[in-house]
């Protein structure tokens, strides 16, 4: 007679079941955990570029000391970091000492590196920093952007080729198309906001009042990129651009440490004083007086 499974007996069986689900479950997250740990070391920490952009494969540790290049640099100008997270702190504005190595790459590459470099020898940068807040970074999950974007990354890049080559068919076909300046929303607004931080209209002098027609480009470069009267005690940044030196003062201090017309790293210690062949030009125009009715005639320079 076959003897029947006490309770005793199904609930260790159960058990057992169980605990193998356990180990399974726990075992499959421990992989999916290190996958993704593996992902991100073929990712930039600071703008989530992918270093198989790279045709050489370059990248840099966010941690310890600075290289050699960087560090005879940092000597040359006298500046006191000596550690990546530091620098990267100052050019970036982005905290990685607090950084988790389950969540966060540990490296960055080299284009960022080259940005680093570049304000360090207030260079100018075509490269620019993100105009929104840095790349963020969370724990993996089931719907993780760095896991989806890594399994997926292969076929993106195939359709984004096709859609370039699509557009460029269609270019052929119609032939060409005259241009058409579409003017963001955003942008707009962003330029009034900055004019109303500056507010300068009752200190600094309009264009309107030079005494010769001048070409458009002309009154444009000897013009403030921000409020766009005549300069004002002007003052040039590392990345080549002129403002009066109270309205790029004031944006630096309200809307951030980053240049209004590019927005590469700007910070106050950074502007210097323009050329002196191109002060003598400023100040050698002339301006008519903006009091009515007066048509008197003198140059900027005795103006101010």
């Amino acid at each position: 007679v076959a003897k029947s499974n006490t309770p005793f007996e199904t609930d260790t069986e159960l058990n057992k079941d169980m605990q193998t689900i356990d180990k399974s479950a726990l075992s499959m997250s421990q992989r999916e955990a290190e996958t993704h740990q593996a992902n991100l070391q073929h990712l930039c920490r600071l703008c989530g570029g992918s270093f198989k952009t790279d045709p050489y494969k370059r990248s840099h540790p966010v941690h310890g000391p600075v290289d050699d290049e960087t560090q005879a640099l940092l000597r040359k100008k006298e500046k006191k970091a000596t550690s990546w997270p530091d620098l990267l702190a100052k050019v970036f504005k982005t905290d990685v000492k607090g950084d988790i190595d389950t969540i966060h790459p540990t490296k960055f590459c080299h284009q960022c590196w080259t940005v680093v470099q570049k304000k360090l020898n207030n260079s100018p940068c075509e490269m620019f920093l993100p105009r929104k807040s840095p790349v963020e970074w969370h724990p993996h999950s089931p719907s993780c952007d760095v896991c989806d974007a890594s399994f997926r990354g292969v076929k993106r890049k195939k359709k984004v080729l096709n859609l370039q080559m699509n557009k460029k068919l269609r270019m052929v076909s119609r032939g060409p198309r005259k241009k058409r300046q579409i003017r963001n929303p955003k942008q707009v607004n962003q330029k009034n906001l900055v004019k109303m931080i500056t507010s300068c209209k009752k200190i600094h002098l309009t264009t309107k009042i030079l005494a010769v027609d001048y070409p458009a480009d002309f009154v444009k470069s000897i013009s403030c990129q921000i409020c766009e009267h005549i300069l004002a005690d002007p003052v040039e940044t590392t990345c080549k651009h002129l403002f009066c030196r109270a309205c790029i003062l004031k944006c630096l201090k309200i809307m951030g440490s980053y240049c209004p017309a590019c927005r590469y790293p700007c910070f106050p210690t950074d502007l210097v004083s323009p050329v002196k062949s191109f002060l003598n030009i400023l100040n050698s125009l002339s301006v008519r007086c903006p009091v009515k009715d007066c048509l008197e005639e003198v140059c900027l320079g005795k103006y101010y």
